[in-house]
């Protein structure tokens, strides 16, 4: 129930449709006991039962309503007869179908109400749970799986929504449902209702002994279903090498043995599941021969129980099966929910370490310089970076080299803060990072990495990413800033072209430089290139350096570079190996001192 608790918060917003709900489940509940209770003066004057009674009776308390009830039913045939009219039975039976009648329209308007709640929940459960899956930090999603994370904000919500919301439905209606008629029953006959009892707490622990497994068995079927998940995303992301190492058996294998496993959680979970059903219905009908067993002997022996009362106490008695049956289902369905809610809340309730303070500041300008002072990081045990030092004044351009592995783009990262720095800390402006606020922090910077990150949308649509009130004048003057404008006017539709999914239907090239106009676009006075040639061919590179040079004009630039040839221009060249600075100074100095740049220069034989 903790879970439930916290799930419940996503209700408040919609009370309204929750009290209206809780309305029209009491009348359903009280015209639901009422139309079993009216066939009793049907079946009377059907089988001519009733007493002449000329006096109309008086109403001497609730504890003798039955025997009122029976009187005035005698009364108002006697009326009846008397005047000479003999459409009694008619009424009777407008009676019965006016309270089967209205019973089954407030049925509807709980149901109408509840929708309303119950997808409600379900929305901004799934917008909260996506606002915080892209406020989480980078690092939260190098251990999970895409696919496991795709299963909880679809699948997961989804179960919750028909386990513990359906709880809402059941909170009200089923229990009233119950209480009326054991209320009547009652009124009926205290002696015949005392002895059912003795049968429903045996009939609740046999029920119960069924649903103790189910949360571990859901939880077993959820997960698997994430990881079938995360092997589809994975299989669609990198079709392309699949195919061409001829993999399609091996990962076909893992798909396989994934959807088994599935299949046989799921045929566990489901057959405990689908237990609960009969086995409810048979212990409810096992109650119902015991009755007919003592009630009928009540009715035949001694005559203490009127024959069409003791009917109308049968089908009263059946009327508690099904929302009996209905508890119990929704029993098993929360057991089934609490393992998609434990998985839901896990991301809900992770605290972002990258969080903003609580008295973070706003930076609405780049002034002076950016600095890293003392910088170390690791990403688990080992330092990546190591007391990294270094200066970048305004409007210079900085770039970092250096071998695979040798911290330059963890420090893009820290920059951009998708990481906090381990130790030391890294200054725009005089200001500490961490007391900015994010949002402010990446206002002020454009990024383009190495893999040209576009998504299945129009070219214009991506690159509005920068700057999303930006006319189509400004988006085309970005695009020929990049170099992109030659093939984008070339395109179908022109800026309303869909690139694809990830921009495939475009070169490498080509989605490089449209990647570049978005961060044109945007403007920021700090640019981040991270590898952004790295990827291309010599024409291409060719093009989206001028694409660069045109962008980096007038701005702070930090640029990770793999080919040498990129940054002869730059400022300060910073040499890296294993996280520390080895060499800087510009590239015609670095070439002076013989030392390690002028290795990676020669290795890439650009003198």
């Amino acid at each position: 129930m903790e879970y439930f608790k916290q799930i419940l918060r996503f209700a408040k917003p919609y009370k309204r449709f929750a009290i209206l709900n809780i309305i029209a489940n009491i009348f359903y509940a009280l015209f639901g006991t009422l139309s079993m209770i009216s066939l009793f003066p049907m079946l009377k004057v059907l089988f001519a039962k009733t007493d002449e009674l000329h006096t109309k009776p008086l109403w001497e308390g609730i504890g003798k309503i039955t025997s009122y009830g029976e009187q005035y039913l005698n009364y108002f045939v006697t009326q009846k007869k008397a005047e000479g009219n003999d459409d009694v039975l008619i009424f009777m039976v407008v009676l019965v179908v006016s309270t089967f009648l209205l019973k089954n329209l407030f049925s509807y308007l709980a149901m109408y109400f509840i929708t309303f709640l119950r997808n409600g929940v379900l929305k901004d459960m799934r917008n909260e749970l996506y606002k915080k899956i892209t406020s989480l930090p980078l690092a939260f999603y190098s251990e999970k799986r895409k696919g496991d994370t795709m299963s909880r904000i679809s699948t997961d919500v989804l179960e919750i929504q028909h386990s513990f919301l359906s709880i809402l439905e059941l909170i009200v209606r089923e229990p009233l449902m119950i209480v009326f008629t054991i209320i009547s029953m009652f009124l009926i006959s205290a002696k015949l209702t005392l002895f059912v009892f003795i049968f429903i707490p045996i009939s609740g622990f046999l029920i119960s002994l069924i649903g103790k497994t189910l949360k571990r068995k859901s939880d077993r079927v959820q997960k698997e279903q994430g990881l079938f998940l995360s092997i589809v995303d994975e299989t669609l992301g990198g079709l392309k090498v699949i195919k061409g190492f001829n993999g399609e058996k091996i990962f076909g294998r893992k798909f396989q043995e994934s959807t088994s496993r599935f299949y046989k959680f799921s045929n566990s979970l489901l057959n405990r599941q689908n237990l609960a059903g009969p086995t409810s219905e048979f212990l409810g009908i096992t109650v119902i021969a015991v009755l007919l067993w003592y009630g009928g002997r009540m009715v035949l022996n001694d005559g203490s129980l009127d024959p069409g009362l003791f009917l109308v106490y049968m089908g009263l008695a059946y009327n508690i099966l099904t929302p009996a049956k209905a508890i119990s289902k929704a029993s098993y369905k929360v057991k089934k929910g609490n393992a998609a809610a434990e998985r839901v809340l896990e991301i809900l309730n992770t605290e972002s370490p990258l969080k903003d303070k609580a008295d973070a500041v706003e930076k609405d300008g780049f002034n002076t310089s950016i600095a890293l002072e003392h910088v170390s990081f690791k990403y688990e045990d080992d330092y990546v970076l190591k007391d990294f030092s270094i200066k970048i004044e305004k409007g210079k351009t900085l770039a970092l080299v250096g071998q695979s592995g040798s911290g330059k783009s963890t420090i893009a990262n820290l920059v951009t803060r998708f990481y906090d720095v381990s130790k030391g800390k890294i200054i725009i402006d005089g200001q500490d990072i961490r007391d900015l606020t994010k949002h402010s922090l990446r206002e002020l910077m454009g990024l383009v990495t190495q893999d040209s990150i576009l998504f299945n949308d129009t070219v214009k649509n991506n690159i509005l990413l920068g700057k999303e009130d930006a006319t189509d004048e400004a988006v085309i003057e970005a695009l020929k800033i990049a170099n992109a404008w030659e093939f984008v006017k070339d395109l179908p539709l022109g800026i309303e072209t869909n690139i694809g999914d990830s921009g495939n239907k475009l070169s490498g090239g080509q989605k490089q430089r449209l990647s570049i106009a978005r961060a044109v676009l945007k403007n920021p006075p700090i640019m981040i290139l991270d590898e952004a040639t790295s990827a291309l061919d010599t024409e291409s590179e060719r093009l989206v350096q001028v694409a660069l040079e045109n962008m980096m004009k007038n701005r702070t630039s930090i640029v990770i570079a793999h080919r040498l040839s990129t940054i002869q221009n730059a400022d300060t060249i910073v040499v890296m190996q294993k996280g520390k600075i080895v060499e800087q100074g510009k590239h015609q100095e670095l070439l002076e001192q013989n030392g390690v740049y002028r290795s990676l220069v020669q290795m890439q034989s650009i003198q």
